[in-house]
Order: structure tokens, then sequence, then C-alpha cells
């Protein structure tokens, strides 16, 4: 986390859990030419807007909009921790499960690519490794988690690295659910 001049922007993301017989995390790459973030893997989401009656009407509104996502076709089951950037967000993941076999529509204004990452590496716990740059006069440090096609980085890797977490503490414990209640 920064050192952050005003309060962070509320934003919230769409943690999207696809229920194969083997689940996995669906996360996309955002286009090259946005101004902020561009090239990255992201969850989809964006800024709580004003209309938006709280995280999750905010998460589902930005994954209608990013990948052509129909609300109705998620079950909300709960939050994770708020994670604050250092660019200046607090972010809200919502964890939703979807079908398999959905076709997504990305928006070619914010969204490259659709892919899927796959349970058995997100539950490894030698998977994610620690990284540091130098970046403004100091170090970050950093979660990555291995992708033969992408780098991921960042809020996204670091909300993966609490959900492993909580889903390995999950089934150590034999309870059912990683989520609090809604």
């Amino acid at each position: 986390m920064g050192n952050l001049e005003k309060p962070p922007v509320p934003a919230a993301v769409l943690v999207p859990i696809i229920l194969h017989p083997v689940p996995s995390l669906l996360l996309t790459r955002r286009t090259a030419h946005l101004k902020k973030h561009a090239g990255q893997v992201s969850f989809p989401g964006g800024r709580i807007d004003p209309e938006d009656a709280h995280a999750e009407a905010a998460a589902l509104r930005e994954a209608r909009e990013e990948i052509g996502l129909n609300p109705a076709l998620v079950e909300i089951v709960g939050r994770m921790d708020d994670y604050v950037t250092g660019t200046g967000y607090r972010i809200t993941p919502v964890l939703g499960l979807l079908p398999p076999g959905l076709a997504f529509q990305p928006s070619p204004h914010e969204v490259d690519e659709v892919f899927e990452f796959p349970f058995p590496v997100l539950l490894d716990p030698d998977a994610p490794q620690r990284q540091m740059q130098h970046v403004q006069g100091r170090w970050r440090e950093y979660w990555v988690w291995p992708h033969p096609d992408h780098f991921i980085w960042g809020a996204t890797a670091a909300i993966m690295h609490h959900l492993a977490g909580k889903l390995r503490l999950a089934a150590a414990n034999g309870t059912p659910s990683c989520a609090s209640p809604k």
C-alpha cells in the first residue's frame, strides 16, 4: 500500500469462480490503450458509482460492461476483505459462482482477453511468489502468480493470494465457504 494523500476511491471487482468439475477463476487482460493499468490482468470491476446500491451491484455492472456477463447468471456468495491499492483505490472483492460454458463478449475498449486460472494452481501454496521492484524511489513488494501467457501481479494477485488462503483454510477445517455472508 502506498502513501495516500486523499481517501481511497471505492471500487469493486467480481471474483468469478467457474464451477467446472475442477473449478477455475475467470480473469481478464485489459487493453493496452487504457490510461490506467493498461495490459494488466484483472478481475472484472471498477469504481463504485453513485447509482450502485452496493459493492455487489458495482461488481456485477462492471462485469456486464467489461465481458458481457449477465448478472442473473452469477450466484453472489459473499465478500472478501477490502484491498487498498498504492494507486488510491479501496477494492471490495465480491465472490460469485458461474456455471461452466458461458460465452463472454469482451468490451473492445476495456478487455483484450478473458481467460481462466486453474484452481489446482490457486490452491498450491508454493505457486505464488513474492517479487520486489524499485519504483519512484522506494521498493515495492508484491505477489506474482505463475501463468504461461500472463503476468499476474498487483491487486489481482493479492486478492488471489487471500482467496487461496481462505480456501485452503476452509478445506482444512472441512467448512464449505470462504466468504462472509452478504
